[in-house]
């Protein structure tokens, strides 16, 4: 939500504007920057800098995007790195409505997936430098490009070879699911298809009849199929629940977990007076109030950590610029999800966007909504707990392929920790529901790609966009 510009106030930015309820109590200013350089500077004064993008200004050999690093075997940006692992993992099977030959750039990357996934395997990417599980970090990663032969595309792209392999395993089954690594079975796999269940077509109606509505024209249709992150299933017969306790060393780190949090209702003032229309403006600077109050939480939270003192405060302003939005994210969908869906979704209601607005809208910001909006419906359906929240995020936090860490390998370890925990923790609280950790799991991949793509929303259309979002989200759960 965070951005490095902002727009004009038009008088009533910083949502202090004759419109907005102001609470007794100012917030901090704003941090610069998108981070907040003194409390940032508290952490390690003198260690704060932006990576220099200008010593290795490569291209993504897919898109043309900037590339972000070797990727897979190849050069590529995030996006077509986190497009071709979601396609692998969840056995995508694509089609193409022309020739099989569209053109691949940072703008049309999106129109086909058929073709891009085509251009991943041509180019080099190694499907098989994917870990299992679905979860950051390859496996292999001394292996180059690949080269394969065009049958061998041709049974992938058709999904011949996800059938085969699934035979495989079902006859010899895996050899081994005892880490982080590889620790989502095969029967915890997300399932192939193309294609929207009707639950998820009535989810998605009340976003296209608000397309339809404000935007005059239908969506898209490859905007119709959204990730198969969230369905799974059984290859396998599952073992009947058993009655089990928490590990007490467990049940000691998520407490320790939770102390550092601050689950106290947002302060940012979102109440509105009867009758005010919000600006294009006021709302941005709504929005930009927010994520300064939820960044300012983030940062008091890693002072908290129970792991604090384990790792550099280097490392940790590292880690804190790189996830810093995913944070944000994370918490917005679940432990603040009633403030952001309830009262933030009543002052966006009464913003009402020009026609310019509506025609000028990117095809990347409906990317995002889409993948929002079924996100919320996730986390919703989960009814995440705050035992389960504190993990996830301690999980998305402690991300050893962070470019610029100097102990790599002691973030992994913790990382592994605290997957555990959390493993240990659902598995006992939520004995019924066998698929719940991987559930989990496999919504932080989810967040990493929305956030990334978020950075690529032009500014002007943030409010728009989550108009669109809470519109739709809080629609839909008013009709359940």
């Amino acid at each position: 939500m965070e951005r490095d510009e902002r727009p004009p106030s038009g008088g009533g930015g910083g949502g202090g504007s004759a419109g907005f309820l102001e609470p007794p109590a100012a917030l901090p200013p704003p941090p610069r920057n998108g981070f907040c350089q003194d409390e940032l500077a508290e952490l390690d004064p003198g260690t704060i800098s932006v990576p220099d993008d200008r010593t290795e200004q490569r291209t993504c050999l897919i898109c043309g995007d900037r590339a972000t690093g070797l990727h897979y075997g190849i050069i590529s940006c995030e996006g077509c790195k986190g497009f071709f692992k979601r396609s692998i993992c969840n056995k995508r099977v694509y089609r193409c409505s022309r020739d099989k030959n569209c053109v691949m750039s940072r703008k049309q990357r999106n129109r086909c997936q058929y073709c891009r996934l085509l251009k991943c395997l041509q180019m080099g990417m190694n499907r098989k430098a994917i870990r299992e599980d679905g979860m950051p970090g390859g496996r292999n990663k001394s292996i180059g490009p690949v080269q394969i032969s065009e049958e061998e595309i041709e049974r992938i792209m058709s999904g011949q070879e996800f059938e085969e392999e699934a035979n495989h395993w079902s006859n010899h089954g895996d050899s081994d699911h005892s880490s982080p690594g590889n620790r989502a079975s095969e029967s915890n796999q997300p399932s192939p298809g193309s294609t929207l269940s009707s639950s998820r077509s009535v989810e998605l109606n009340g976003f296209m009849a608000f397309r339809e509505q404000y935007m005059g024209m239908s969506v898209p249709p490859h905007y119709q199929y959204i990730p198969h992150l969230f369905s799974y299933s059984g290859h396998s017969p599952l073992l009947p629940p058993q009655a089990r306790s928490l590990d007490p060393q467990s049940y000691s780190l998520i407490h320790q977990l939770l102390l550092a949090e601050d689950l106290e209702p947002l302060g940012t003032p979102m109440l509105i007076e009867d009758g005010y229309s919000v600006t294009q403006a006021e709302l941005f600077a709504l929005l930009c109030r927010l994520a300064d109050e939820l960044l300012f939480r983030q940062i008091a939270w890693i002072k908290k950590l129970p792991f604090f003192c384990e790792l550099s405060i280097k490392d940790y302003t590292c880690l804190l610029s790189s996830t810093w939005q995913e944070l944000i994210l994370l918490s917005s969908l679940t432990v603040y999800s009633k403030q952001i869906f309830g009262e933030l979704a009543d002052v966006t209601a009464k913003y009402s966007p020009s026609d310019e607005e509506l025609h000028r809208f990117s095809d990347e910001g409906m990317e995002v909504i889409e993948r929002l909006i079924y996100l919320y419906h996730k986390f919703h359906q989960l009814k995440v707990s705050n035992e389960e929240y504190a993990c996830m995020k301690a999980i998305n936090f402690l991300n050893q392929d962070i470019r610029g860490l100097t102990s790599a390998s002691q973030l992994e370890q913790l990382n592994k920790r605290y997957w555990y925990i959390c493993q240990d923790f659902t598995e006992y609280k939520y004995t019924h529901q066998p698929n719940r950790f991987p559930d989990l799991m496999m919504c932080l991949p989810e967040i990493r790609y929305i956030a990334g793509k978020m950075v690529n929303v032009p500014l002007e259309q943030l409010p728009l966009l989550f108009k669109v979002v809470l519109h739709s989200c809080k629609t839909s759960v008013g009709k359940e």
